[in-house]
């Protein structure tokens, strides 16, 4: 049996997202996706489903990930997808967009500019809930590292001083054994090298059994300012380098603690068609 799946394909930082945009029941989204995301299919990093609102009548539109979890760039993806079918063009105001999404509670707030080249996306993110220092175990080896909680996810920031393969590796191990502990739909592991600015993000979906060193992430880009805002006890912005590009991000602090943080990056609309899933 052959099933027809409209998306589009979309380039946010080289996190290549694909957004399906016909209706699929919820328990075909993974097989669906796991097939577009393969390299003799579709190819992406991550696929989203595209519906109508659930929660929110004001929002524009329903971003469910097929693990269930939250995707800042998918969110950017989205909105400049929402943009560019108003018909806007350069030079025009920035386009507000609201969206409900996975993995949160919260609407997502996007502005949009069409730019030179593509979109140029700002949101808001999600706070996270908790920030603490943890000791992480992995071949009778400790690593220290900050934990980001979130309401369906877990962030964490682990300084290094470059991006090995033995360290890549050991991060590897590390998220697959919280995602096996951990009651929730996503684990970053964010490498981040103070010296240069730069990170490596590694994301796993214990639902897809997805392990993807991230060409650009958006929610680990948020996680990042949160924690520089964190660390150093004030509002910071900074540039994000990743293997992708840069993502900017802007955290407020003050005397309640972290407050507003915003990421902003480019985004491109790659494809569209139509795959073919075969049963």
């Amino acid at each position: 049996m052959k099933q027809e799946v409209d998306f589009v394909k979309c380039s946010p930082t080289q996190n290549m997202t694909v957004l399906v945009r016909t209706k699929h029941p919820v328990e075909e989204h993974l097989p669906i996706a796991a097939r577009l995301m393969s390299y003799d299919s579709v190819h992406a990093e991550q696929v989203g489903f595209v519906g109508e609102p659930v929660m929110y009548p004001e929002a524009a539109a329903h971003l469910r990930m097929a693990g269930g979890e939250f995707c800042g760039n998918a969110c950017m993806a989205l909105a400049a997808l929402l943009a560019a079918e108003s018909g806007m063009s350069r030079g025009d105001d920035a386009v507000r967009i609201r969206l409900e999404t996975s993995g949160t509670d919260e609407l997502i707030d996007c502005q949009v500019r069409l730019v030179e080249g593509g979109y140029y996306c700002r949101i808001a993110m999600p706070v996270p809930e908790q920030i603490r220092r943890r000791t992480l175990r992995d071949n009778k080896q400790d690593w220290d590292a900050i934990e980001l909680r979130y309401q369906d996810a877990i962030h964490l920031v682990m300084e290094v001083k470059q991006f090995s393969r033995t360290i890549r590796e050991e991060a590897e191990r590390i998220a697959i054994k919280i995602g096996a502990d951990e009651p929730v739909s996503m684990i970053g592991i964010l490498l981040y090298d103070a010296e240069s600015g730069e990170m490596a993000p590694l994301i796993y979906v214990p639902l897809m059994d997805s392990l993807v060193w991230e060409r650009g992430c958006g929610s680990g880009t948020a996680s990042m300012g949160a924690y520089l805002a964190w660390t150093n006890r004030r509002s910071i912005t900074a540039d994000i380098r990743q293997p992708g590009g840069v993502i900017h991000v802007a955290a407020e602090y003050g005397q309640r603690g972290l407050g507003k943080v915003e990421i902003e990056g480019a985004v491109g609309i790659v494809a569209e068609g139509r795959a073919f899933i075969h049963a």
